[in-house]
C-alpha cells in the first residue's frame, strides 16, 4: 500500500471516526491555509532533496551559511530609543552591557520625515517614539563612547535614510574610522511606507532615486554596510498575511533592483548588500516556513530573472522583529510568553539577527527592567534551548516542507499579479497592495470579535481587575531641551558655509549626480535635517498619497 492511500485509509476510517469530537470543523493557519491533521511523504514534492538543497547552497532554503548557529549566534539587537540623543546614548551602553551585539536605532517621527524638533510640524513629537536627531551634533551624542568599527548599527530610517546614513559616516569620520571598517543596516525601504506606513516624504521617483544613489554610493567607499532592508514587518504590522508579507515585500525587492539595473549599477555590485526584514507572529510553522519559503524565491529571482553571477546576490539575509501587533495591554505579562514563541520561530526559521519586544510595549516605550527581559529570552534560546546545535531543526518535516512550498507557490502567484500591473511601484499607485491588506487586517479583525481566533487574556481567559505595571514616562522637558541644543548648533556654526552646501546640494539633485557625497558636505557642516531634506524637497517636490476607495 502507497503512503498516499495508506493515508486516505486512515483519514476515511481511524481518522473519521474520531473527526467528529474535534474542536472545530476546519483548521487553519493564521493566514488562512488549511491545515490538515497529519503530514507524510504524500504532502510534498517529488524532488524534495533537490529543492531543499543544503545550508549555504543554492536555494538557501535551509539557510544562508553552511553552520548557521554553530558558527556564530544570530545578532542580538534591540531596537531603542528616545527623547535625547544623550538619553538614548546611556540606553545604547545599558543594552551593550547586558549582552546585545548590535544596536538598532529608533527615530521620532520628525525625524524620519526630515523636520526639525523646532518645525510646527514637529510639536509635540520630539522623541516620543524614538530619538530626536537634528544635526551631526546629535548623532556625535547619540554615539558617544561607542566604537563604530566594533558595533553594528543598524537605523530604521526610510525617507530621510541617506541624511542619517551620511551622519553615521561622519561620526565614523570623527572617531578615526575608515569607512570600509563600518557595518550595519539604513532600512532605506520607502516603497512599504507608500503601502503601510506613511513615513514618506518625496515622491517615488526620487525617493528611487535616493536609494540607488546610496547603492553606488556604499559599494565604492562602504562595502560592508547593508544599503537597504527590505521590509515586510510593517506590511504585516498593518494586517497582511504571512503570503502577502512575503510576496509583497519581495515584489519590493524586486522594484528597488530595476531600479538600480535602470541607474545602470551592475546587479552583483549591489545585490550582496540587499538585506531583508520581517515579522514574527505567534503561529509557529507558519513562521518557519514563510522565512523558509522566502529564501527559495528571492534565490530564484537573484539568480533567474535577474541573471546575477554571485552566490551572496542569491542570499536573502533577514532581521526579524517579534510582533508588535500581537501585543496586548490586558495582562501585558502574557506578552513574554508570544515573544519568547515569536523569537524561537525567527530562529528555527534561519534569522540573521533578531529584536524581541518588550511585554509592557502596548502601554509605552519599554522600561530598562523590560528591555532586559526581552533580551534575556533571545540569550536563553541561544544557550539553553538545544535549538541552535543542528542547522535548519525542522528541516524535511512533512508539515514544514508542505507548508513552506504552499507560502512559495502562493506567494509567486501574488507577484506574478503585481508584475502583470506593471511592478510595485505601479501597483501601489493604484492601491493594489493597499486594498488586500486592509481586507486582511478586517477580516482578522472580525475572527478576533466572533471569537474565532482567540487572543488570551482579550477574548478569553480575561480577569476582571489587572493590577498596573510600572511604566516608562518620556520627559516632556526633552522636548524644550531638544530645541535649545538644535538653536545653539546653528548658533555656533558657519551658517555661510551651510548654504553654500545646500546650494551644491540643490544643483546635485536638479542635474542627476550621486547625492551622497554633498549630503555628507552638508552634514559635516552641521546643516540640520530640515534644512537637507528642505533643500530636496525644493527640487523633488512633496508626496501626497492617493486616496484608497
Amino acid at each position: 500500500m502507497s503512503d498516499e492511500s495508506g493515508y486516505r485509509r486512515w483519514f476515511e476510517t481511524t481518522f473519521a471516526a474520531f473527526a467528529p469530537g474535534q474542536r472545530r470543523e476546519h483548521f487553519e493557519t493564521s493566514s488562512g491555509i488549511e491545515v490538515e491533521p497529519v503530514y507524510g511523504p504524500w504532502s510534498t514534492a517529488d524532488d524534495l532533496v533537490e529543492r531543499l538543497g543544503f545550508p549555504g547552497e543554492f536555494p538557501y532554503v535551509r539557510g544562508v551559511y553552511p553552520t548557521m548557529y554553530r558558527g556564530r549566534f544570530w545578532t542580538m539587537r534591540q531596537y531603542a530609543g528616545f527623547a535625547t540623543a544623550a538619553e538614548s546614548n546611556r540606553r545604547y551602553r545599558y543594552l551593550l552591557d547586558q549582552g546585545q551585539t548590535g544596536l538598532s536605532v529608533a527615530f521620532d517621527l520628525p525625524t524620519q520625515i526630515g523636520y526639525d524638533s523646532d518645525d510646527e510640524l514637529a510639536m509635540g513629537e520630539v522623541g516620543r517614539v524614538g530619538v530626536a536627531i537634528d544635526s551631526l551634533a546629535d548623532m556625535e551624542t547619540l554615539f558617544d563612547q561607542i566604537p563604530l568599527d566594533r558595533v553594528s548599527t543598524s537605523m530604521t530610517i526610510n525617507a530621510t535614510a541617506a541624511i542619517l546614513l551620511a551622519m553615521y559616516l561622519a561620526v565614523a569620520r570623527k572617531q578615526g574610522v575608515p569607512w570600509e571598517k563600518v557595518t550595519g543596516t539604513i532600512q532605506n525601504d520607502i516603497l512599504k511606507e507608500y503601502i503601510a506606513r506613511g513615513t514618506y516624504r518625496f515622491p517615488p521617483g526620487p525617493s528611487l532615486r535616493l536609494i540607488t544613489d546610496i547603492f553606488a554610493f556604499c559599494h565604492a567607499e562602504v562595502p560592508r554596510f547593508n544599503t537597504i532592508s527590505i521590509s515586510g514587518y510593517h506590511i504585516r504590522e498593518a494586517g497582511a498575511t504571512a503570503v502577502q508579507e512575503v510576496a509583497f515585500t519581495l515584489a519590493d525587492g524586486i522594484e528597488y533592483v530595476k531600479a538600480a539595473l535602470d541607474a545602470g549599477l551592475d546587479v552583483d555590485d549591489f545585490a550582496p548588500r540587499l538585506s531583508f526584514f520581517f515579522n514574527a507572529h505567534n503561529n509557529l510553522f507558519e513562521e518557519v516556513a514563510k522565512y523558509r519559503a522566502a529564501r527559495r524565491l528571492w534565490a530564484g529571482i537573484m539568480r533567474d530573472r535577474f541573471g546575477a553571477k554571485k552566490p551572496k546576490s542569491w542570499m536573502l539575509r533577514f532581521h526579524t522583529q517579534t510582533a508588535g501587533s500581537t501585543l496586548t495591554a490586558q495582562q501585558p505579562e502574557n506578552n513574554v510568553v508570544r515573544v519568547a514563541l515569536q523569537a524561537l520561530a525567527a530562529v528555527l526559521g534561519g534569522t540573521q539577527s533578531l529584536h524581541t519586544n518588550a511585554r509592557d510595549e502596548a502601554l509605552a516605550l519599554p522600561s530598562e527592567d523590560s528591555v532586559r527581559i526581552a533580551l534575556r529570552t533571545q540569550q536563553i534560546i541561544a544557550y539553553e534551548s538545544g535549538v541552535t546545535e543542528v542547522v535548519d531543526p525542522l528541516g524535511g518535516s512533512w508539515f514544514v516542507e508542505s507548508l513552506t512550498g504552499r507560502i512559495e507557490s502562493e506567494a509567486q502567484a501574488l507577484i506574478a499579479r503585481i508584475d502583470e500591473q506593471g511592478g510595485a511601484l505601479a501597483a501601489i499607485e493604484r492601491g493594489f497592495q493597499q486594498r488586500l491588506i486592509a481586507d486582511a487586517a478586517y477580516q482578522t479583525q472580525r475572527a478576533v470579535e466572533r471569537g474565532d481566533q482567540v487572543v488570551v487574556g482579550v477574548n478569553r481567559f480575561t480577569v476582571e481587575r489587572e493590577e498596573p505595571i510600572p511604566t516608562m514616562r518620556v520627559d516632556q522637558a526633552g522636548e524644550r531641551n531638544q530645541i535649545e541644543r538644535l538653536q545653539q548648533v546653528r548658533s555656533d556654526r558657519d551658517g555661510a558655509a551651510v548654504e553654500r552646501c545646500l546650494a551644491t546640494l540643490r544643483e546635485a539633485a536638479r542635474n542627476g549626480s550621486n547625492l551622497m557625497p554633498p549630503i555628507i558636505d552638508a552634514v559635516e557642516a552641521y546643516a540640520t535635517i530640515g534644512e537637507i531634506a528642505g533643500a530636496l524637497a525644493e527640487v523633488f517636490g512633496e508626496y501626497r498619497g492617493p486616496a484608497l476607495v
